[in-house]
Formats: structure tokens, C-alpha cells, sequence
């Protein structure tokens, strides 16, 4: 006993003597790149010289907008401390750069990039904005992707390097079914829904997808590949959508530079160390005297979302995530409904546009979030929504009362549906040899029960609760769309639509960016003339954030799970369906981002 008692106690003094190194090496490392991040700031100029490329670089994953870094210690010691990069910094870098006198030019660098149909299109229509300034674009790339190519499409010239090839694929997204991963775990979902199409619940009960879920996606994917093909061949005259569909077929992402040159996919073939050359040429100076800017530099010498103080004030707050009821990720109804309620109360404030990027989550979350906007609107303040990528189900919810809704053509909306997922855990319970015994003064007390199915009644009870849900949902699409309530309920049914179909049906008004929104909201105001924008939830940067890349390599990168990390993996999967919401309004998920 002694001899185990001491063994612990050692064991404890070692893992808390290495917390405490590994603390003061972060602690270190926190002081080495706050120092770095003001010697650098100090020594960067405010001002852009003149004759200026902007560089878009385009690599790695790029989110709605910038959120306050959380990292764990194994991405500390990693050097996994990098910040994706933020479509409304890119958009508006880009514009501030049309409107630069000292930027004559734009370089796109095309890596890997990883982002959603409608921040992609987003990107490309800012990059169309900036040349219809009379400046010259110029796009480069080792290979491209489908998400990079799309964008380099608007470019005056392509350039691949000769190693180099065009991975386009097609448009498509992946499903997971996770029954069989229950199965083994003893977790059976009961199901309440309502629609056709809320296919959201069938990965937890089916290990395959319904028709009338496949149906809706083939629809889906179909008119958005059609909608990027028609944009490609915007510029590349040899080119058709059709032509590019029997290259795609054809497999041109294992065709070389030169094919690709010859079917009018690209314009020239080179090297990366080469195109400094080109890019001094375009604009006309020595290549040393060459000087690249980012978005972000610009953004941060422009007052844009920086006008908290302005008594003629458009408020542009993100909902972004999925609606949950709880914690900080996504959209917590309990962290926006006060944010809201200021805004309404907030004399400054004339206006607002909720930009969503939801795929929706709880019903009840949803409903609060519903109400605080009716709030706002109840103060004679107009509001507008922006759509994002998503913004259906819960999003939809929360974007239907606005007084205009503005979305990407290549936004996902709909699937106006409710559904319920009850977790029962008995098989789980008695694998792991637990018994549980229940002492009631009433047969539905312990209802809904973790450890026992629901009997006929309780289910009737259940989906008698999501039909009022269902009502209540279609009730405020038909108040906040003006539109009869039969209306709705037939292009219901958890059916999601693209943007575009969307507009044809009348859940959207108009396709437009975000900034057609805030203008649209500063004419409603009559502010146009003198308005400025602030952003919220405000931005809160933490130590974190000031941390520099440092360029420390992965000492654990390429290696396989081990048998022991996938059960762990199960389990926090399973654990955390467990423990959502019951009664969701939720869009199906599905990996959906182009690359």
C-alpha cells in the first residue's frame, strides 16, 4: 500500500512538474510573439506605396468572420496556432483596393483552399467588382481546385505552373450514416418529424440515403455546378459549360499543363519564381521595386466597422454556426437576444442587416432569436438579412421576419422542418452491465427516459409536439414572407433550395452581397448619404490572437489513429448527439465545401 501510495504521489508531482514546463514554455512563447507582433507593427507603414499589387492568397480554410482563437496545448506544442482567414476581410480588402489609387493590379496565389459554394462566389465577385475599376488581375497556381479555379476564372490571364494540372471534379457532397456505429454502441434514435425532406435524422437511423433525400441534392448540386460552369466560361471563350462537363468527365485533373493550355483552360505555363516579372511588366516597374499588399493590411487602415460612436449607425451582426442553446460555439440564443435588444434601444443605431450563415439547430433557440428580431423591427428600424452559405431550417427561422432577405446565388436556404431525435440507451446501459430501476409517482415522469424506448403513447405525445413546432415555423414564414400559408407548406417539407430557386419562390428578394444589404438598409433609414457601419457581436481577441505564426512543424503529422483513438472518437460523437437538443430545426448535414 505504501509502496502504491507513493508511486501516485510521485507520478502526480511529474505530470504536475511538466504542466508547470509546459506552461512557462507557452508562457514564453506568448512573450516572444507579442513582442514579435509590435516590433512588427511598428516597423509596417501605414501608407500603400504607389504602383501596389494586392495579393490574395488563397490557402487554407476561410471562415464567415473572425472569432477569438481557443486552442488546446496539444495544438500549442504543435505550432497549430494559425487563424483562418475571414471572407468579410477578404471582400472588403478587396474593395478597398479597387478604390486605391496606389493598387494597380491583383495577384490571386491559388493554393489549397477549402470553403463553401457562396463564400467562393463571394470572393469572385468582389475580384469582378475590382476590375471593373480598369485594373488587371493575374492568378497563379501549382494546380488548382475547383473553389481556386472558379475564382481564377475572372482573372485577365491564368497562369499553371508546368508541373501543375486543374483538379476540377464536379460539385458533390458526402453524408455520413452512423447506424451501424450506434449498433455497436447499444443506441437506438427514436424519430418525430415533420417533411418529406428533413432528411437530418436519417444518418442516425439508416445506413443509407432516402430517394427523396438524394433527390433533393441531385437537385441542388445540379443547378449550382450549372451556375459555376456559366461563370467560368464568363472569360474563357474557348469554353462552354458543356465543354467543361466532358472535360471533367474526361478526367482533365490528370491532364497535363499543356492540355489544359490547349483546351483554353489557362493562358500561359510557368514557374511561381517567374511571375514577379510578369506581375512588373503589367504595372510597369522594376521587379525589385515590386510591393505586394494584403486585404488585411488595407482593412486595417480603413474606418469600415469602426464606427461605434456615429449617430447615423448600420449594425451588421453575424449569426453564424449552428443554433444551439448553450456555450459559446455557434449561435447561443442567450449570448444574441441581449445584443439584439440593445441594438433595438440603442438610438445610434438606425438600422441593421443579420448576416446568417446557419444550417439552423434548436427549435427553441431559434424561436427566441425569432422574437428579439420582431423586437428590433417593432422600434420602426429596418432590418435585412444576408445569407451566407446556409441559412436553413433554424436559419431560415430566424432570416423569414426581416424586411428584405439579400442571399448568394449559391446560398442553401429552406428546409422549413422541424424533427425530434430521441436517444434511448438501454443497449448501451446493459453492455456496460448498468441496471437502472425507476421509481415514479406517475408513468411518464421520467419521460423522455435515456434508458427506456417510448411506448406508442409517449410517441403520439412527441409528434403531436413537433406538429405544433412545424405550425408555428410555418406560421412565421407565412407572416414575414406575406405569403399564404398553403403556399408555404407546399415548397416546405424540410426541402432545402439554392438561393436562386429560392428567389423564384419567394423566400428570398434579391440576389445580393452584403453590402448591397447595408446600402439597402441605409436607403430604408434614409441614411445613405452619411451612414457608417459597425460590426457585432463585437470581436474580442485574446491573448491568442497575438500570437504570430511561427512556422513550427508538426512532429505528429501523417500518423493513423490507433484502435483506442477511434473508440474515444465514437464515443465524443455519440456523447455529443446524446446530449443536443431533442426538437431541432435543422438542415441535413453533409461535407459540403469546394477545394
Amino acid at each position: 500500500m505504501l509502496k502504491k501510495f507513493l508511486l501516485n504521489s510521485l507520478s502526480s508531482f511529474v505530470g504536475t512538474w511538466i504542466a508547470l514546463v509546459l506552461f512557462g514554455v507557452a508562457a514564453v512563447m506568448i512573450t516572444i510573439g507579442i513582442a514579435a507582433r509590435v516590433g512588427t507593427e511598428n516597423s509596417v507603414s501605414n501608407s500603400v506605396k504607389s504602383h501596389s499589387i494586392l495579393t490574395l492568397d488563397l490557402n487554407g480554410t476561410i471562415v464567415e468572420s473572425a472569432e477569438a482563437t481557443n486552442p488546446d496545448y496539444l495544438e500549442l506544442m504543435q505550432g497549430n496556432l494559425t487563424k483562418p482567414a475571414t471572407l468579410n476581410q477578404i471582400v472588403e480588402g478587396i474593395k478597398s483596393a479597387s478604390n486605391n489609387d496606389n493598387i494597380d493590379a491583383m495577384y490571386i496565389k491559388c493554393q489549397a483552399m477549402a470553403a463553401s459554394p457562396a463564400t467562393v462566389n463571394a470572393i469572385r465577385e468582389a475580384v469582378k467588382d475590382f476590375k471593373k475599376k480598369g485594373k488587371k488581375v493575374y492568378a497563379y497556381g501549382d494546380a488548382y481546385t475547383l473553389g481556386t479555379y472558379y475564382i481564377a476564372s475572372a482573372a485577365d490571364k491564368i497562369y499553371l505552373n508546368p508541373y501543375g494540372n486543374i483538379a476540377i471534379q464536379g460539385l458533390g457532397g458526402a453524408t455520413m450514416f452512423m447506424k451501424g456505429l450506434f449498433d455497436k454502441l447499444g443506441i437506438e434514435f427514436q424519430v418525430v418529424k415533420v417533411g418529406t425532406f428533413k432528411s437530418a435524422v436519417e444518418p442516425y437511423i439508416s445506413n443509407h440515403m432516402s430517394e427523396p433525400a438524394r433527390a433533393q441534392l441531385d437537385t441542388l448540386f445540379g443547378t449550382m455546378w450549372d451556375f459555376i460552369k456559366e461563370g467560368i466560361c464568363e472569360k474563357r471563350k474557348k469554353l462552354t459549360p458543356e465543354k467543361i462537363n466532358d472535360l471533367v468527365n474526361g478526367g482533365i485533373m490528370f491532364s497535363s499543363a499543356e492540355d489544359a493550355k490547349k483546351v483554353g483552360m489557362i493562358d500561359e505555363i510557368a514557374y511561381e519564381r517567374t511571375m514577379d516579372e510578369k506581375l512588373a511588366k503589367l504595372i510597369n516597374v522594376d521587379k525589385d521595386d515590386l510591393n505586394f499588399v494584403s486585404p488585411e493590411t488595407l482593412i486595417g487602415q480603413i474606418p469600415w466597422t469602426d464606427a461605434y460612436g456615429s449617430k447615423d449607425n448600420i449594425a451588421v451582426l453575424y449569426a453564424t454556426g449552428e443554433i444551439i442553446d448553450g456555450g459559446n460555439a455557434g449561435i447561443n440564443y442567450k449570448n444574441l437576444v441581449p445584443i439584439i435588444t440593445e441594438l433595438a434601444e440603442d438610438d445610434k443605431i438606425k438600422g441593421m442587416v443579420l448576416r446568417v450563415n446557419s444550417p439552423g439547430g434548436s427549435a427553441f433557440g431559434s424561436d427566441q432569436i425569432g422574437e428579439a428580431l420582431d423586437y428590433f423591427m417593432s422600434k420602426k428600424k429596418p432590418l435585412a438579412v444576408s445569407m451566407g452559405d446556409y441559412a436553413a431550417s433554424g436559419g431560415y427561422w430566424i432570416s423569414c421576419g426581416a424586411d428584405r432577405i439579400f442571399a448568394n446565388p449559391l446560398t442553401i436556404t429552406g428546409s422549413i422542418g422541424i424533427f425530434g431525435l430521441i436517444p434511448n440507451a438501454k443497449g448501451l446501459a446493459e453492455k456496460l452491465g448498468i441496471n437502472a430501476e425507476i421509481v415514479a409517482t406517475n408513468p411518464d415522469a421520467n419521460f423522455p427516459s435515456l434508458i427506456e424506448p417510448m411506448n406508442s403513447t409517449q410517441l403520439e405525445i412527441m409528434q403531436k409536439y413537433v406538429e405544433k413546432g412545424y405550425d408555428r415555423f410555418i406560421d412565421r414564414v407565412a407572416k414575414g414572407r406575406k405569403m399564404p400559408q398553403a403556399k408555404v407548406r407546399h415548397i416546405a417539407e424540410g426541402r432545402v433550395w439554392n438561393a436562386m430557386k429560392a428567389k423564384e419562390l419567394g423566400l428570398v428578394d434579391e440576389i445580393g452581397s452584403l453590402q448591397k444589404a447595408i446600402e439597402w438598409v441605409a436607403k430604408k433609414a434614409d441614411i445613405y448619404s452619411k451612414y457608417s457601419v459597425s460590426i457585432y457581436p463585437l470581436y474580442k481577441p485574446n491573448v491568442w490572437d497575438m500570437l504570430p505564426s511561427m512556422g513550427i512543424e508538426s512532429s505528429v503529422t501523417g500518423t493513423n489513429p490507433t484502435s483506442k483513438e477511434l473508440e474515444e472518437a465514437s464515443k465524443e460523437i455519440a456523447k455529443k448527439i446524446i446530449e443536443q437538443n431533442r426538437i431541432l430545426a435543422r438542415m441535413p448535414e453533409f461535407d459540403f465545401k469546394i477545394k
